[in-house]
């Protein structure tokens, strides 16, 4: 079912998905509200990933879009069932109602469920302080779309951030980290330095780098590649060297001292696999937090 809502209100929009919802027979099992910010060219790709998404987190998802006609008003789509585990709510959002977008969607979220609020694009400098983002209880950026993406990672991290705050740009590197604990798992050596590979200004290659700072207390330095992303992490030990290097897209050398040289799984992830893999968390990300700590200090040194 599909509803369309010209020059609206929020109370309307809240009737009608209601109404829609129990004439469907849909009327539970949602686990959370996803808020997606934003705009119109980016619509399309996040409304594709946001519905993909709803088949493993069935939510009430609310697709808030910033026009930019001075013309203040709001229309609105709403969509159960059409292949929706739940229900898409999308805001079009004119004139003043851009700047108050959390009033506008403060009444339609779900009752004591969690609230998630995801930037497709390159989202606000300091998330937890933007309106939309302090109705949140997770909130997803991804620093790959701004322009200058570790300089956004950077400013991020000097100012107030939060466990709750997390970078597409992070989970980018889960497999990567997953890769290495194992590996280190197997030398048992004392690392004594380290080396990112990757292509210059690379946010992903920007936080491994932090990451590996922070949990080993090493040198750790970034050589720039070829790319795509990183191409590869080495750690110096007494026994040689432990690395894992990206040999195509999906595939890298795993190298353990004294250990035959394997091949492992790596392949590039798209943004459905890597909201997917956030949105199943929603608890706070201690270890993301201490990388971010230890970016800022590092651009400061």
């Amino acid at each position: 079912m599909i509803i369309e809502l010209t020059d609206t209100n929020t109370s309307e929009v809240a009737a009608n998905a209601l109404s829609a919802r129990r004439s469907t027979g849909i009327t539970s099992g949602l686990v959370m509200t996803l808020i997606v910010m934003s705009t119109t060219r980016q619509y399309s790709q996040a409304f594709d990933a946001a519905q993909a998404t709803a088949a493993e987190h069935p939510s009430r998802i609310l697709m808030v879009v910033q026009s930019k006609s001075p013309k203040t008003g709001m229309d609105a789509e709403i969509r159960v069932g059409e292949g929706v585990p739940g229900d898409m709510i999308t805001l079009r959002l004119a004139g003043e109602l851009v700047e108050h977008a959390d009033s506008v969607v403060l009444p339609l979220l779900l009752p004591d469920l969690p609230v998630v609020a995801w930037w497709p694009g390159s989202g606000p400098e300091l998330p937890s302080q933007d309106p939309v983002g302090s109705l949140a209880n997770l909130r997803i950026t991804d620093a790959v779309n701004a322009d200058d993406p570790v300089g956004a990672l950077v400013a991020r991290a000097r100012g107030p951030h939060s466990a709750a705050d997390t970078d597409l740009s992070w989970t980018r590197i889960t497999r990567w980290r997953a890769l290495i604990a194992s590996a280190l798992d197997q030398c048992r050596e004392p690392v004594t330095a380290a080396v990112v590979e990757a292509a210059e200004e690379n946010a992903p290659a920007a936080l491994m780098a932090s990451w590996l700072d922070a949990r080993l207390g090493v040198p750790v330095e970034m050589k720039t590649s070829m790319g795509p992303g990183i191409t590869g992490v080495r750690l110096q030990t007494e026994t040689g060297e432990v690395a894992i290097l990206r040999t195509a897209k999906s595939d890298s050398e795993y190298i353990v001292p004294n250990q035959p040289v394997r091949a492992a799984a790596l392949a590039r992830r798209h943004r459905v696999a890597l909201l997917s893999e956030e949105l199943r968390r929603l608890g706070p990300d201690l270890i993301f937090e201490q990388a971010l700590d230890k970016l800022a200090e590092r651009a400061a040194g």
